[in-house]
């Protein structure tokens, strides 16, 4: 009989703190202020102060092995060009490296055969300074590039410029939040949450120039944007 007793005391229990919890619930909801849920989004742009340069050179032969030498032959020429531009120091660095068969169809057609062998090396340039970027290009093209990839341009800190935009943006987010209130009589009070996001978009341009003069390049501005969602109480 004491354990019956005890296990009645037990679910009493469990019945009072359930019956709690609901009350405590029910409290919390009826307390809730209502909210409002606003966006605001702004950028920053600064010119770009670094970029990087994609140079390749492309072998042929009728052999990998052969095609692969030619390659490093043509590849030692183009470092040399460029450090003699840009000091033996200079951030090159290779980004991609390849030897490939090339295939040929007979004219009336039928089964493929290899008639030769490519080998490709892509050297990356990394210049901290964008005044250089046309020099680099006609060197590289002296030097023995096949040709030039698109230039990239971009920041070598960003976050100076996206702190900026978080911060203009969070304005706006307020003035948004500011102005939906107002519209339903309200004003705005205490902020419940913050979140941000952020994107930096670099330039990327192709290249113009011709062998007979000096490459021009002119970049554009960089695109820092900042997004900021806020929930803010209504008054």
């Amino acid at each position: 009989m004491e354990k019956h007793h005890g296990g009645l005391n037990v679910l009493a229990k469990s019945i009072l703190i359930i019956a709690l919890c609901a009350l405590d619930l029910t409290a919390q909801a009826t307390s809730a202020r209502p909210s409002v849920r606003a966006q605001g989004q702004a950028s920053v742009f600064l010119p770009p102060d670094q970029v990087k340069i994609d140079a390749s050179v492309v072998s042929q032969s009728t052999t990998a092995a052969d095609a692969a030498s030619q390659n490093a032959t043509q590849v030692a020429a183009l470092v040399a060009s460029l450090q003699k531009l840009l000091g033996q120091n200079a951030d090159i660095k290779t980004v991609n490296y390849s030897v490939f068969p090339v295939y040929k169809t007979p004219p009336g057609g039928g089964q493929s055969a290899i008639v030769g062998y490519n080998a490709s090396t892509t050297l990356e340039v990394t210049l901290g300074s964008t005044s250089l970027a046309g020099a680099v290009i006609d060197a590289a093209v002296a030097g023995g590039a096949t040709s030039i990839g698109s230039l990239q341009f971009s920041l070598k800190d960003p976050e100076p410029a996206r702190a900026q935009a978080l911060r203009m943006a969070s304005v706006v987010a307020k003035n948004h939040a500011d102005a939906m209130a107002a519209g339903l009589g309200h004003t705005t009070g205490a902020i419940l949450s913050l979140q941000e996001g952020s994107t930096v978009t670099p330039v990327v341009v192709g290249v113009a120039g011709t062998a007979a003069a000096p490459t021009q390049i002119t970049p554009g501005q960089i695109e820092v944007q900042g997004t900021v969602v806020i929930v803010v109480e209504l008054n």
